[in-house]
């Protein structure tokens, strides 16, 4: 079987919204080995949907579509679903409940809207909305699989796992298709090829994606199988192949953070931290903080931007930043010296740079930034140049910032640079 997945809205094509439900639908599908052989974005637009339908029929035993289902004038897909399945809209009793329960727990009126969202095409199998009050809808005919849901994620999400994968599940033969990624940071992405080496003789029959962004690499091994056990047997061979050239740069297994696996080596160690941030602004603290607990490691971050506030705040003295300039290793280093003093953590972490547009010399350009590890026994300074975008600057010096933690936390090398480039 195959799959064609259609995105529906104006929004999408003019880039206001990302388009994560196809990615999310896509993923989804290949774990049960429905492979997505096309994904096609349409605007708010009964014809071209229409058009659309009919293409993705003749090309797939699978269509899944989102967005379009809402009360509005522009939302036409249900009107589109109606046409092309020669059907019409009747009222489902287990629909309207479900919309007035939300309604109640929302403490909203009743409105004709609420009304006309509790009618379904006559020939669908109604999918239950607990998030929201359009309905998902499902087709079967000559064959073929049709799903259509709402554009709102977190409504799509739910529908996905709790009633549309089961469903296809119970349809499938063929190969199992599994994924696993492994979340690499501090390493560039053509230095972590050059250390994997020869792909086909690491995967030796699964597949390796390099998806590079502005934290690091993510590693996606992707394997095939008859069954599931044997699909993450072969996971694992090529996982434990990766590890053995550079186990070091993996942070994670999954779509996990950086700020979650260093809270939990923070608080495993019961170790306290403490972080001085200039460029960064305090990202470093929000990322962090995002994380239920940091309050049992996490004793201070101290946005020290000016240099007024280094001096007063951080006890960085005056004539060092008169002689080496803010951006600066001795600067850099007295920050964290003196933010950890000031907590009383064990730790203290600092992050001065140039974040740019504006503000750079031939000796300090745009995107130089000095980041500082002190503990009771030594400081360690490391200078980076992370380029000349100013959101880019500060996401990869606040990512580098708590790699440096990590890995003194346990005891990596530090002989190669770190990176994010």
């Amino acid at each position: 079987m195959n799959a064609y997945i259609i995105t529906i809205g104006d929004e999408i094509l003019i880039g206001q919204v990302m388009n994560t439900n196809a990615a999310f639908i896509g993923e989804k599908l290949s774990y049960i080995g429905i492979p997505a052989d096309y994904m096609m974005v349409v605007g708010d637009d009964e014809e071209k949907i229409l058009t659309e339908f009919k293409r993705a029929t003749e090309l797939a035993d699978v269509v899944i579509v989102t967005g379009g289902l809402g009360p509005t004038h522009d939302d036409v897909t249900r009107s589109a679903v109606c046409k092309f399945f020669d059907t019409n809209l009747i009222p489902d009793g287990e629909v309207r409940k479900n919309i007035e329960r939300l309604m109640q727990r929302r403490n909203y009126p009743w409105t004709q809207a609420a009304e006309n969202q509790a009618l379904v095409p006559r020939k669908a199998t109604p999918i239950h909305n607990h998030h929201g009050t359009a309905p998902g809808m499902w087709f079967e005919e000559n064959g073929k699989h049709f799903c259509v849901m709402p554009g709102v994620p977190y409504e799509m999400k739910a529908m996905m796992e709790d009633f549309v994968i089961p469903r296809l599940s119970k349809l499938t033969h063929g190969m199992i298709i599994r994924h696993r990624v492994l979340k690499t940071t501090g390493i560039p992405e053509s230095f972590l090829a050059q250390k994997l080496g020869d792909v086909d003789g690491l995967t030796k029959g699964a597949r390796l994606a390099f998806l590079p962004s502005p934290k690091g690499v993510r590693l996606r091994i992707t394997a095939q199988a008859l069954t599931s056990e044997e699909a993450d047997q072969k996971l694992d061979e090529v996982e434990k192949r990766i590890r053995e050239k550079a186990d070091k740069y993996i942070y994670a297994v999954g779509e996990i953070e950086l700020e979650v696996t260093l809270s939990k080596l923070l608080n495993e160690k019961q170790l306290t931290l403490a972080i001085a941030e200039s460029c960064t602004g305090g990202l470093i603290g929000d990322r962090l903080t995002n994380i239920p607990g940091s309050s049992t490691f996490l004793l201070a971050d101290i946005v020290a931007y000016s240099n007024d506030a280094k001096i007063k705040y951080l006890n960085v003295p005056a004539s060092l930043i008169k002689e080496h300039g803010a951006v600066s290793k001795e600067v850099a280093e007295a920050m964290a010296l003196g933010v950890r003093k000031t907590a009383g953590a064990d730790i203290g972490i600092s992050v001065t740079g140039i974040a740019g547009p504006s503000g750079g010399t031939p000796e300090k350009p745009v995107g130089l930034v000095w980041i500082v590890y002190a503990d009771a026994s030594e400081t360690v300074s490391l200078k980076f140049n992370f380029g000349d975008e100013r959101i880019r600057v500060k996401e990869r010096a606040s990512q580098a910032a708590m790699e440096l933690v990590r890995r003194k936390l346990l005891n990596i090398n530090l002989a190669e640079q770190l990176s994010t480039d």
